[in-house]
Parts: C-alpha cells; structure tokens; sequence
C-alpha cells in the first residue's frame, strides 16, 4: 500500500470512490467537472503554483496492484478566501437573587475563529478495504506529510467530523435550526458552502447567541456527536492529540477536533533518518515512512529496523518509495509499536 498525491488519470476510479461513498462524502462532488477541476488544483497544489490560501493537498491510496482504493485531503488554510464559521459551544449564566434562581444554559455563539487553520478532510475508504490499518495509513500519512513541510500549514491542524443525519441526509440539528433562516434542505447548504457560495451564512444566519434550550430535544443530543460512520477517524485522531474543544459545524453540529502542529504524536516523533536495505526480521516494528518529496511524495507503512541514524527495509519498500540506499526518509513508530517500546 502506498499514498501517493492525486494524479488526473485517477479520475475514474475516484468518480467510482464518490458513489461508493453516497451522501457522505460532499467535499468530493459527484459531478465529473467539478472532480476533474479539483484533482487538476491538486497537481497544482504539489507543483507549489498556487498560495496557502488555495491549497488542495489530494492524497489517493494505491494498493499492491496499482488500484486506487482510498482517497483523503489537506486543506492549506481555512477562511482566506471566503469565510469559515463554526458554532462554539458556550454557557450563559443568568440568575436572580431575589427568585433564588439561576441558569447555566448552553449558548452557541457564531464565529470565525479557526480562519488560517489547515484542515483535514475527504477522508474515504473503499468498505471492502477497511481492515488492517489501511484507514489508519490513509489518515496518518497526511500528519507524517505535514511534519516534513510545515511551512505549507497554520499552526493547527482541525477536523469537521460529520454529524448526525438519517439515511436520507437529514440532521436533526438543521431542521431545528437552519432551516428556519435559510429555506433549504441540509444536503443543499451543505452543498453550495463546499462550492464556496458562503456568504448566504453571513447574510442568513442569526448574529445573536443561540440559546440551545430553545433547539428540539433531538437537536440537543447531536451537538458536538460524529456521525456512527465517523467514528473510526475520531479514533484514530485523538490518539494523535486531537480533541473536541467546543466547536461544531453550523449545519449538523458534528465535532470540530483540533490539535497544535507541534503537539501531533505523527508531527512531534517523527524523526529523519538515513533508509538503508535489508531483511527486517519477522519482529521487525513497523513504521510509517515518508520519501521526503512533495510534488513525487510517497508514504507507506512497512516492518523497519532503526539503528542509530539509520533506517533499514526490504527492497520491496524502497521501490514503493521510490528510493535508494543512502536516501533521506521521514519515519515514526507507529502507535502501538511505539507504546510496546515504552513499556519495555
């Protein structure tokens, strides 16, 4: 398995990825020309021709015979270009003395606060290849690619996770709360603010704290819960460090993860050695390791062994990285390797 950036020929198999991945998966549009414009950003994005603002970083997951199963994205910056808003998740404290009584309410409160903050997103996986630690490579691999290029990042990295919603696409959060201002089911605005037709949010949306004792009880249990199918990345991210610190996505209230760069398990262990090739025995611990390339990057986990400043793999690695004896590479333990040798 190897994650390598998008290339345009990839476009069939990711038109086959986007209706595999049915409602879930907006930010990679079912409509061919819009898909096609966005892997040609993507090569831009690698070639370095475009700025923070516009970057599209587009991974793909190859598997050994060469198809593409898998698909994840780096967003340079957030907010740059048009807004980016998030519900925080606040409290207001009203009391009266004289009636005894006093009220913590939760309030949501509009904001702008993650602008300049580089985004993980379009996170998918073929169903068929969701088993061992094919998802885990997919996601990690972009925090190994930041670590080795963090001058093309903000100082965070953040997460929308999708919220609640039905098998028709439905969020409870919306129908109590956006649908009121904007006249439009939740799978439309989703729509047009991943085409970057945001400023209807500014127009709409109700400057004024929201109060959520005001918002359906159905409405009330989904803010700030991932949907059942995002699970598995919350997983995966907050054991790198990432954590839900109040912020949620004004449409189906899904939890905002975020993470300083410098705090990011991946970022902070990864370390740069020198790739040598061997026999790594059956022991061996395995690693994710990046070819230190942007433009011709590849990233991929394999059994290792680390002796002083050097890296040793099989053969069959330093092809899939596409480099020799003596080369530069960006690695770190993987998670679980890693804990075993602490507890050692």
């Amino acid at each position: 398995m190897i994650v390598r950036p998008v290339q345009v020929t990839d476009l069939p198999a990711l038109r086959t990825l986007v209706r595999q991945a049915g409602r879930g998966l907006t930010s990679l549009p079912a409509n061919e020309e819009r898909l096609s414009h966005r892997l040609r950003w993507a090569r831009r994005t690698f070639a370095e021709q475009v700025e923070r603002a516009d970057a599209d970083y587009l991974f793909v997951l190859e598997d050994d015979d060469q198809q593409v199963i898998g698909v994840s994205a780096l967003t340079g910056a957030v907010g740059l270009r048009e807004p980016w808003y998030n519900y925080r998740v606040g409290l207001t404290v009203s009391a009266s003395a004289d009636l005894g009584i006093q009220r913590h309410i939760p309030t949501l409160f509009l904001n702008n606060e993650m602008t300049g903050q580089s985004e993980l997103g379009s996170l998918f996986l073929r169903p068929d290849q969701r088993l061992e630690g094919h998802g885990r490579l997919l996601s990690l691999s972009r925090l190994l690619f930041v670590a080795e290029f963090p001058h093309l990042f903000g100082d965070k990295l953040i997460a929308e996770l999708r919220g609640s919603a039905d098998e028709r696409g439905c969020s409870p959060f919306w129908d109590s709360v956006g649908r009121h201002f904007f006249k439009m089911d939740f799978s439309h605005a989703d729509h047009l603010s991943w085409l970057g037709n945001k400023s209807f949010i500014a127009e709409l949306m109700p400057r004024q704290p929201l109060y959520t004792c005001l918002l359906t009880e159905q409405a009330q249990a989904v803010i700030g819960k991932p949907h059942i199918n995002s699970e598995a990345a919350l997983k995966i991210l907050t054991a790198e460090g990432f954590a839900h610190r109040g912020y949620i996505d004004i449409f189906d209230a899904g939890p905002l993860i975020e993470s300083p760069i410098a705090n990011i398990r991946t970022v902070r262990d990864s370390q740069l050695l020198e790739l040598a090739i061997g026999s790594p025995d059956d022991q061996a611990p395995m690693w994710l390791i990046h070819n230190r390339r942007l433009e011709n990057c590849r990233i991929t986990t394999a059994p290792a062994r680390q002796v002083g400043g050097c890296l040793t793999v099989d053969r069959l690695t330093a092809k899939h990285l596409q480099l020799q004896p003596g080369d530069s590479v960006r690695g770190v333990l993987m998670r679980e390797q890693q804990a075993r040798a602490v507890a050692a």
